[in-house]
């Protein structure tokens, strides 16, 4: 199931804490090479981590990661203005209705229909939050599976394999993620609600 936890409600939940931190630092630094911070619990994390952003998180049905990503507006500080303006002529990209996507990560042995269920996650953030874009910096290889997935960015610009991107909103792509990721609507929503402590029951699901 999808949770959305902000930073002080992931301190809570430990077991998957521990393994989205290893699991991030298993992708972006044992994989992609990336130059991340690990602490000696193999735990990737920075600066962002401490801005209290909300996460987005597949939690597996033993209660471990199964894939995650972190949102941030952009009004305040983001990973995209401090280190990536470049990519967009030096522009900043700040407003009440965009919000920056970062650290899309999946687990080892993630199901085949997670990475499509972040994307339909990242859409009920929007929905939820009122919001027109979500703005990511991510390697250029990654524009495919987005676009596979049925959800591809408008491309700011791209440089030495990395690219900034703005994804929009909206009630089509909501549907669209839904069949992708093989959830309902419904379902969805009550994911939602749940992490927001909305509802104490689930729907009566429908398409």
């Amino acid at each position: 199931m999808l949770r959305y936890l902000t930073a002080a409600q992931l301190q809570t939940e430990t077991l998957l804490q521990q393994t989205m931190f290893r699991d991030r630092a298993r992708q972006f630094r044992d994989r992609l090479g990336w130059e991340v911070s690990v602490d000696a619990n193999g735990w990737e994390r920075d600066t962002y981590d401490a801005a209290d952003p909300l996460y987005v998180i597949w939690q597996m049905p033993d209660g471990t990661h199964g894939g995650s990503m972190r949102f941030l507006p952009t009004m305040g500080p983001t990973m995209f203005d401090d280190h990536f303006r470049h990519l967009n002529d030096g522009l900043r990209v700040s407003a009440p209705g965009i919000w920056e996507c970062t650290r899309f990560c999946l687990a080892p042995d993630a199901p085949a229909n997670v990475a499509a269920a972040l994307m339909l996650g990242g859409s009920e953030v929007g929905r939820n939050f009122s919001l027109t874009h979500a703005l990511g910096v991510f390697d250029q290889h990654m524009i495919r599976v987005y676009r596979r997935l049925g959800w591809g960015p408008t491309i700011l610009g791209s440089r030495d394999g990395i690219s900034a991107g703005l994804w929009q909103f909206s009630a089509e792509i909501h549907r669209q993620m839904c069949v992708k990721a093989g959830v309902l609507p419904a379902t969805s929503a009550w994911w939602f609600d749940l992490s927001h402590n909305r509802v104490t029951a689930p729907r009566r699901a429908s398409a």
